[in-house]
């Protein structure tokens, strides 16, 4: 099997065995960092990475950024949200980067949809790195890439995800990869916070913490978006975590074996509770490694007919 996709814009579009092809090559990178996590490769020697950020997003560039120069790339980082706050549009920005010689364009852009519309424009390969409220899908391959490392198979396992669904576009990518791959997915949340009509996607939707997570094997607590009108949406704080956050009493009622996650960053005693953020059932430490390994598969799948590593 070829991965033969010229961007990476959703999980959605994507097949279960487009999904494992990247764990695998994402693997694969990871062996070879080592544990290192710098080990430079010349994969994308001579190729040019572009980020446009429309806010600073200090973790995820970062991650963007470590992976690109772990293949041997140039690195080219811009905040774009004083040129659209002076008119000019993610078309213009876009091409003109990619005019300027980018192979790679990465995009973070408030409005969904929007490295979609990018990509009809450029030669670069564009990557979505978060649009609006639709998807992120890298960071949903890294919450994959982490179940499958903890859990050995996605057979057979239940997933909860808890908190709010509506703003949190890695929760989105998250439903999408989980239910391709056959994982069984809950989610709960405050009504306000969970997305009309989400229940068609194949998801059972609860509005009760307890009855999601029940017999769950994973769970993916999100945050609440303060700066997505979150809290906006919610009576208040205190009665969003008696009735969402995710502590041992809580906990009580899902698998033995079970793991809590979260895309960060936390907000320490809303969404989960200290003990369970620096408890042996978290692993968010993990989620953190596979950051890098996850971009370098991605540029280096996107950018094969330029490099010579093989994931087969």
């Amino acid at each position: 099997m070829q991965f033969n996709r010229k961007h990476f814009l959703d999980l959605k579009s994507l097949d279960a065995s487009d999904i494992h092809y990247i764990l695998n090559a994402a693997q694969k990178m990871k062996y070879s960092l080592g544990s290192s996590k710098t080990c430079v490769t010349p994969y994308l020697k001579g190729k040019t990475v572009a980020t446009l950020f429309h806010e600073e997003s200090s973790r995820s560039k970062l991650s963007y950024q470590l992976a690109a120069q772990n293949l041997s790339a140039n690195v080219i980082n811009l905040i774009t949200q004083k040129q659209f706050e002076r008119g000019d549009s993610l078309k213009e920005i876009g091409t003109y980067v990619d005019q300027m010689g980018a192979d790679f364009i990465v995009v973070r852009h408030p409005v969904a949809g929007g490295p979609h519309h990018l990509a009809k424009y450029v030669n670069a390969s564009v990557i979505n790195a978060g649009d609006g409220r639709n998807e992120n899908p890298s960071q949903a391959l890294i919450d994959l890439l982490t179940i499958l490392e903890i859990k050995g198979s996605f057979t057979g396992l239940k997933v909860a995800i808890v908190g709010d669904v509506m703003h949190n576009r890695v929760a989105k990518s998250s439903i999408w990869g989980l239910l391709k791959l056959g994982v069984k997915v809950s989610i709960a949340g405050p009504p306000t916070l969970i997305p009309l009509g989400i229940e068609k996607t194949g998801v059972t939707v609860h509005h009760s913490a307890t009855e999601a997570i029940i017999d769950a094997d994973v769970i993916l607590s999100l945050k609440v978006q303060r700066d997505r009108q979150g809290y906006a949406l919610i009576p208040s704080l205190n009665e969003y975590k008696k009735l969402y956050k995710l502590n041992h009493q809580r906990l009580s009622v899902a698998k033995d074996d079970v793991v809590v996650m979260h895309p960060g960053p936390i907000n320490r005693g809303i969404e989960i509770s200290s003990e369970v953020i620096d408890g042996d059932v978290s692993i968010l430490d993990k989620q953190q490694i596979n950051g890098i390994a996850v971009r370098m598969a991605l540029f280096n799948l996107l950018g094969r007919s330029g490099g010579n590593f093989d994931v087969k």
